[in-house]
């Protein structure tokens, strides 16, 4: 295994931040402010699972990052978390307490991506990228060339491969787990995730 396939979780992990600032009065900021005063209100306590209640809002950061993978948007990867929390919210009674709440999160946003797609890019939002320039802090200079050199490589790669790739090397889930959220064999995502390492690998002069 090449030191990029190593340390390619990190890397990823750099590229799309998961710690990034958002900003009160924006659309997702205000739908996180209502739902954190829902989940703390003595009624959903006594109906919401506690894994739910407790991890809801801890899992935006990972639910922005997957999903400027699918979108490379800031803007438009707020607006597919904005809705995947208002799903989560209005179906919380399916929710199993005991199951993969990362998976059926990401399900949620996956299915929102591919069913609202056409509505995201009729959306104007933030035209001078005033928003979009908060999502993260400045970067060193050898900092930005590395993730520059990542990000060419990774426009490379086939949205399928690059997909299960977020999936497994960034967010950590068995192939059984991404399969589960893609819709496919785990044997297929195993094969696009070793596809995707070794064309990195091989455009980031490592292979």
């Amino acid at each position: 295994m090449t030191f990029v396939q190593e340390q390619l979780g990190r890397r990823l992990r750099e590229y799309y931040p998961q710690v990034v600032e958002i900003e009160p009065d924006s659309r997702l900021g205000r739908v996180l402010g209502r739902l954190t005063e829902a989940l703390r209100a003595p009624e959903p306590q006594q109906t919401v699972p506690t894994a739910f209640r407790d991890d809801l809002i801890g899992m935006v950061p990972r639910l922005r990052r997957y999903a400027l993978s699918l979108t490379h948007d800031s803007v438009e990867a707020d607006d597919l978390v904005q809705l995947t929390l208002l799903k989560a919210w209005e179906f919380r009674d399916r929710f199993a307490t005991g199951t993969n709440f990362v998976a059926w999160l990401f399900t949620i946003l996956r299915n929102g991506h591919i069913n609202g797609r056409r509505k995201y890019w009729r959306e104007v939002a933030d035209p001078d990228g005033t928003h979009a320039g908060t999502l993260s802090e400045p970067a060193s200079q050898q900092h930005r060339i590395d993730l520059k050199d990542l990000e060419t490589a990774l426009g490379r790669l086939d949205a399928a491969h690059r997909e299960a790739l977020t999936l497994v090397a960034v967010e950590g889930l068995t192939y059984e787990a991404a399969a589960a959220i893609i819709g496919c064999p785990p044997g297929t995502v195993k094969s696009r995730v070793s596809r995707a390492r070794d064309r990195l690998s091989h455009d980031l002069g490592e292979a």
